[in-house]
């Protein structure tokens, strides 16, 4: 796990895939999470998801506050547990990866830090979180939409590779 800020990037097919990945990091090393705004419904999770690094991304739109949050995040030398593929994939293959985190990766020179969750467990049975190898993703000549599509696609092959080795 390198220092310093990286794009915390693993698939995701269990609701416990999020807590078993910040649950990985040492206490003194909590990195932000960027979670479903949908999980902050209830007042005790709008209370407690904030003190614990963990702040919303309403999906499906361009969402300015959880971009600027994710890039502050990142600015300021912390880690950032994304998701790449947006939302579960309960198959345990891996889906297509959404932009985000590659733009998060690019847009700070920041390394991206693949991690592979064991697909199909139980909360505390089974489970394995396999981190790969820090990698950086190229700078485009052009910043834009397909060239955040292009690396979300290397990062999605990066977590491949990771499983790969964990099996």
């Amino acid at each position: 796990i390198p220092k310093g800020p990286a794009v915390v990037c693993g698939n995701h097919t269990a609701n416990i895939d999020s807590v078993m990945l910040f649950l990985a990091f040492k206490l003194k090393e909590r990195p932000a999470v960027i979670a479903k705004a949908e999980l902050f419904k209830t007042a005790i999770a709008r209370w407690f998801f904030p003190k614990m690094g963990i702040f919303p991304v309403h999906r499906g739109k361009a969402d300015l506050a959880a971009i600027k949050k994710s890039l502050s995040v990142l600015k300021n030398g912390q880690k950032l547990i994304i998701f790449p593929e947006g939302t579960r994939v309960k198959s345990g293959e891996l889906g297509d990866g959404k932009s985000g985190a590659a733009m998060f990766a690019m847009r700070t020179s920041s390394p991206v830090l693949p991690v592979y969750i064991t697909p199909g467990k139980k909360a505390f049975r089974g489970c394995t979180v396999t981190f790969g190898k820090p990698f950086y993703l190229p700078k485009p000549e052009k910043a834009d939409a397909a060239a955040y599509k292009e690396a979300a696609e290397v990062i999605m092959q990066k977590i491949a590779e990771t499983g790969e080795k964990a099996q």
